[in-house]
């Protein structure tokens, strides 16, 4: 507790200082009279200084400029036929055009780092490396980062670093952020603390992603690995790395992470009863993963979606049906109703075709060319053979059924059933064979009142009845 209260102490009269400089006016004014006293009695030392310094920054530059077509070839010798990821190579790519300002920066900070260990005026060349070390940061991340909220983002950090650094404000203006904080069971909290985590936890997310990608690649491209296998390792990698960019975040800015155990349990427990869906569907898409039920490429129908999967993600499984459109169904759904898997074990799919002939009709004969039909149609297996089988007698047709087997149902399977169903139509046309339509006989009959009301309207007796109509 004494070294808490003595580091805000520090940090309280830091800050005190720090503002009363900002909006003191005769500290702008006793700044400006000793810049110009000091200018008046160091002019020739300043002008051979910076002069001096002015030779370093261009002779660091001729350097540069020397050394960067080799670095440049030695990088495309490396790029060049090998096997590198998208995203190595792009970053490749974004490198070769900035071998010259890093190479110029290189040799700056160098002799920035000994100019200040050997006291030697560095005026100059700390303005130059501040402003290359930005403009060679921007540049990376325009090239590197396609978002433009986040380029956008690192060019103003960038630069105000930069600003800060040549101001000489930069240790204020850290040392003013340390100062704004807040203690939480033990653990001081600053602003500079948060901005650094924040800085620290964007870029190691950065190359966790980066490092998520390349090794996604890799895993499948394997041909030794199952899709699902190939999900559930590709999964568990990415969770491994945010994890651990998170951890390395933290520890990096000094936080302890047992402060955190109390709090993130509490943290826990709401988020186990906010997040009850998600967290389900996550654990169901784990299950469906270890168990292999689907697989990407799998086709399935959920309810009245039919299609194929193309990819399963944390959440949900992106199923595209045969019009092109993405259902993205929860996995919770798919564990706990029927999913009907067309090609969980093998590809090979039957179908059943149902056809009705009118009784005066040849019944061998209708069989026989439902086989034919079959046979003729491109995308019916050869073996097992077609089947056409005689199901009952209906009130109005013989009730026949046609059984096929394809092996492409992502293809489709109302389209081959159209097929075949075509190639039927047209046989039994020419064969005279005739599909019954629905009938029905109607037989109308008068009731006794209306039919003795009418008699007597039309002044009939009893002898000479109506008859009663009847319609078929």
């Amino acid at each position: 507790m004494v070294s808490i209260d003595l580091n805000r102490g520090r940090a309280s009269v830091v800050q005190e200082a720090f503002m009363e400089r900002i909006f003191d006016e005769q500290f702008y004014l006793s700044q400006l009279e000793a810049a110009r006293n000091w200018l008046a009695d160091n002019a020739v030392e300043l002008s051979v200084s910076v002069v001096g310094q002015a030779i370093i920054v261009v002779a660091a530059f001729l350097l540069a400029r020397l050394i960067a077509p080799r670095a440049r070839a030695a990088l495309a010798r490396v790029t060049t036929g090998r096997r590198l990821e998208v995203q190595l190579r792009h970053a490749a790519v974004a490198v070769a055009p900035l071998m010259l300002p890093v190479a110029w920066l290189l040799f700056l900070w160098v002799a920035d780092l000994i100019a200040r260990q050997d006291e030697l005026p560095h005026r100059l060349l700390t303005i130059a490396t501040s402003l290359l070390a930005a403009w060679v940061v921007i540049r990376l991340t325009a090239a590197l980062v396609r978002d433009p909220v986040w380029s956008r983002f690192v060019t103003i950090v960038a630069w105000t670093i930069a600003a800060l650094n040549i101001l000489h404000l930069l240790g204020p203006t850290m040392a003013l952020l340390d100062g704004v904080a807040v203690t939480l069971a033990g653990l001081r909290i600053s602003a500079l603390t948060v901005v650094q985590a924040m800085l620290s936890l964007a870029l190691l997310l950065w190359s966790a992603t980066l490092v998520g990608r390349v090794l996604e690649r890799r895993i499948t491209a394997s041909p030794n690995l199952t899709p699902s296998l190939q999900v559930l390792m590709v999964k568990l990698l990415k969770i491994a790395l945010a994890a651990i960019a998170v951890v390395v975040a933290l520890r990096t800015v000094g936080i302890d992470l047992t402060a955190f155990a109390v709090f993130t349990g509490a943290i826990g427990v709401g988020i186990g009863f906010g997040l009850q869906k998600s967290v389900s569907n996550f654990i169901s898409g784990i299950s469906i993963l270890i168990d292999k039920s689907i697989k990407p490429g799998d086709v399935i129908s959920v309810g009245d979606t039919y299609g194929w999967i193309n990819s399963l993600g944390a959440r949900h499984v992106s199923v595209i049906t045969r019009d092109g459109t993405e259902y993205l169904i929860p996995n919770e759904q798919l564990v706990a109703q029927q999913v009907v898997n067309w090609s969980h074990s093998h590809n090979e799919v039957r179908l059943k075709l149902p056809v009705g002939i009118a009784y005066g009709a040849d019944v061998r004969q209708a069989i026989a060319l439902c086989q034919e039909a079959a046979d003729e149609t491109p995308r019916v297996l050869k073996e097992p053979t077609p089947v056409c089988l005689l199901k009952g007698f209906g009130d109005s047709a013989v009730n026949l059924e046609l059984r096929i087997w394809i092996n492409d149902p992502r293809s489709g399977v109302s389209n081959v059933k159209s097929e075949v169903f075509l190639r039927l139509w047209d046989k039994f046309r020419e064969h005279g064979i005739e599909i019954p339509v629905p009938q029905r006989d109607l037989h109308l009959k008068t009731p006794p009142v209306l039919s003795l009301a009418m008699r007597r309207v039309a002044g009939t007796s009893p002898a000479g009845a109506l008859l009663e109509p009847a319609t078929s």
